[in-house]
């Protein structure tokens, strides 16, 4: 696993034979917040380093398949909500879609469990679930799911209409 620091960011960026100024035009940041990313000065958001990543790592044709988990974890809105955070807990997952007849129709996260915190005891999901995770295509290119990552906790991908895997914004950064 690699963690995305200052350091790498600044240690890819010289592998693409790239400036701090040249990187800061393709993104549109300035060349003083690139200097401060790579010294450990600020925190960047999520889509300044995917901007970064994707000017300074060659253009792959990655297709969503290949990046996505194929062992994707469901619940019903029938369920309880205790049933979510064991399954949560067991698999070591933030987030999860909600299922009724292969139908994708909300979706749990920790975000929605902690905004639920005091009122969960003895709900069902249907209660707390909030909307739908995005569907896109298998063979759709991975450069489409930052711009959705940046809204959404996942993105679901479907193969010929069923859902076959599921991306989150950790496995964008992997």
């Amino acid at each position: 696993m690699v963690i995305i620091t200052g350091s790498y960011l600044k240690s890819l960026r010289k592998k693409a034979l790239l400036s701090q100024t040249e990187l800061a035009e393709k993104i549109g940041i300035s060349q003083a917040h690139i200097a401060k990313i790579e010294n450990g000065k600020v925190n960047p958001t999520l889509h300044t380093v995917n901007k970064i990543l994707s000017a300074i790592t060659p253009k792959e044709t990655e297709k969503c398949k290949d990046l996505m988990e194929r062992n994707v974890k469901f619940i019903s809105p029938n369920d309880s909500v205790k049933k979510t955070l064991v399954i949560m807990r067991r698999y070591g997952i933030s987030q999860l879609p909600v299922m009724k007849n292969s139908m994708h129709i909300g979706s749990v996260s920790e975000s929605t469990l902690l905004k639920n915190f005091e009122h969960i005891e003895g709900k069902r999901v249907r209660n707390i679930m909030e909307k739908p995770f995005p569907i896109v295509d298998e063979n759709e290119d991975v450069g489409i799911l930052p711009a959705l990552l940046e809204f959404h906790q996942a993105v679901l991908i479907s193969s010929k209409g069923k859902i076959c895997g599921i991306i989150t914004k950790l496995d964008m950064l992997r």
